[in-house]
This record gives structure tokens, C-alpha cells and sequence, in this order.
């Protein structure tokens, strides 16, 4: 009896994990971590409205230090990400949850940091404190509109090839075109070899971001050998390079929305360690002149 209620369990625990595997981190168990970070900032709110602090509401008063408390707890467990990122796991804690916490909690340091200061601010070292939250929480915005829209374009992009056949099939049009130049004019056939020499990546860290590569020699060759006339040999080098191009703007829009998925971070991680020394500073600051 016992074993077959546990097998009549089974599907139902399998079709959870499916379901579960198939869930964004934002909807992650019916986005149960937006729920508490709700719950959190109406505490925060009900508390600054009804108890009354003399002369004001500040950071030094006891609600301002149980939300300090809370606000630098927070800051220093969701900067932990980074590191749980690196230990892959299952469950209540797998990096799906981990990372839906992140986020609303995160969003929720709006409200309890801004209540903490009591709308007091100056040029301090907690002022800065909470200007650098305050950008660390605007990359994330920024990297959560980046990963709800970039990977489906990703993959549509890719058109079920991986990176590695894309540049093999790159890989197999060089070849084709540096045989079908043999018989083309000196000028030309340079047009064609100038294409091939040319690191297609080349152009820096704005190419890579825009798209645009300017001085790209395949269309540069495109150009040049279209305006020599229609010889069948012209023609069958022009397709080649036509499908080089096309090849080549898949390739280069692979890397684009690769780097805009991942350029968010070098703004995200670097504000983030700056945050924890300002808090730091901010805490120490505090107690040294209790």
C-alpha cells in the first residue's frame, strides 16, 4: 500500500520539477520572494508612519537602527550571489531561488534604506552609502530587463546552430571563395583576398556592442566587384560573398547580444564591492561616534 502511494506520488513530484525547470527566476514558485519583499516594505512604511520619533525621523533613532540592521543584512547576503553562482544545487536554495530572492529583495532596499536615512542627506560617507545602493540596484533593473528580453533573441539568431558551427560554415565559404577568386583579375582577386585577410571581429569593444563594423573589407569587396559587370566567374564570387556577409552578420549579432548580456555586470560588480566598503565605513563611522 505504502509503496504504491509513493509511485502514484512520483509523476506528480516529476511534473513539479518539469514545471519548476521551465519557470523564469521573476515567477519562481509564484513569485514567492516578491511576496515577502512586499511584505517587508509595508512593515517598513507602517512602521516610519506610526511611531513617532523627536525631533524627526533619522538613522540614529532605534527604528532607524533596526532598519539600518536589516538594510546592511540584506546588502551583504544578496552580494553572497556571486558566490553561490558558483555551487550548482537543487531544492528550496537552487540558484533559480537564490536569484528571484536577489531581485526583490534587492528592489525592496528602496524603500527600507530611503526610510533608514529619514530623508536626511549631505556630503557624507552615508550619503554615499546610499547613492551607491542606490546605483547597484539601478544595474540590476538594467540587468534584469537585459536577461526578460536578450536570450530569445539569442536564440533566434542562432537558428539552432551553436557558435562553433557558425564559424566552421564561415570557415567552409572562405574556402569556396578563395578558390572561385583563381580566375578573376589581379584587382579583384585582391578585393577577395583583403576580405579573407580581415579579422572579422576586429573593430573594438563599440563594434561589438553597436553591430556596426565600418571599414568591413566583405562589403567592401561586395562594392568593388559589383560595379565590374556580370562575367559568370564576378557572379559566382559575388553570391559567395553575399552569403559571407549574411554569415557574418549572424556571427557578429551573436556576439552583440552575448556582450549586452554581459556588459551590465562590469557596472553591477564593481558598484556592488564599492557599495561594501562604503557600508562598511557607514557602520564603523556610526558606532565610533555612538
Amino acid at each position: 500500500m505504502a509503496s504504491a502511494a509513493q509511485d502514484k506520488s512520483r509523476p506528480a513530484d516529476r511534473r513539479g520539477l518539469r514545471e519548476s525547470d521551465h519557470e523564469g527566476f521573476l515567477a519562481h514558485k509564484r513569485m514567492r520572494w516578491l511576496k515577502v519583499a512586499v511584505v517587508l516594505s509595508l512593515v517598513a512604511i507602517i512602521a516610519y508612519a506610526l511611531v513617532d520619533v523627536t525631533p524627526r525621523h533619522n538613522g540614529g533613532s532605534w527604528l532607524g537602527y533596526t532598519l539600518g540592521t536589516i538594510g546592511a543584512v540584506l546588502i551583504v547576503w544578496l552580494a553572497l550571489l556571486g558566490i553561490r553562482k558558483r555551487r550548482m544545487s537543487a531544492g528550496r536554495w537552487s540558484l533559480k531561488a537564490w536569484t528571484s530572492a536577489h531581485v526583490y529583495l534587492g528592489l525592496s532596499l528602496v524603500v527600507i534604506a530611503t526610510l533608514h536615512t529619514g530623508f536626511q542627506f549631505g556630503w557624507n560617507v552615508h550619503t554615499l552609502a546610499y547613492a551607491l545602493m542606490m546605483l547597484v540596484i539601478a544595474s540590476g533593473i538594467w540587468g534584469i530587463s537585459v536577461y526578460a528580453t536578450l536570450p530569445a533573441k539569442l536564440a533566434g539568431n542562432r537558428r539552432e546552430m551553436t557558435k562553433g558551427q557558425m564559424l566552421d560554415a564561415l570557415d567552409a565559404l572562405d574556402r569556396q571563395l578563395e578558390s572561385a577568386a583563381q580566375p578573376l583579375g589581379r584587382a579583384q582577386a585582391d578585393l577577395v583576398i583583403a576580405a579573407l585577410a580581415q579579422d572579422p571581429f576586429a573593430g573594438g569593444i563599440a563594434a561589438r556592442l553597436t553591430g556596426r563594423y565600418r571599414r568591413c573589407r566583405t562589403r567592401a569587396a561586395l562594392e568593388g566587384l559589383a560595379i565590374v559587370g556580370d562575367g559568370q566567374d564576378i557572379a559566382k564570387v559575388l553570391s559567395l560573398l553575399r552569403r559571407r556577409e549574411a554569415q557574418l552578420q549572424q556571427i557578429r549579432r551573436h556576439l552583440r547580444l552575448r556582450a549586452m548580456l554581459e556588459i551590465w555586470l562590469y557596472f553591477h560588480v564593481p558598484l556592488t564591492i564599492a557599495l561594501l566598503g562604503a557600508l562598511t565605513a557607514h557602520i564603523v563611522s556610526v558606532f565610533y561616534y555612538w
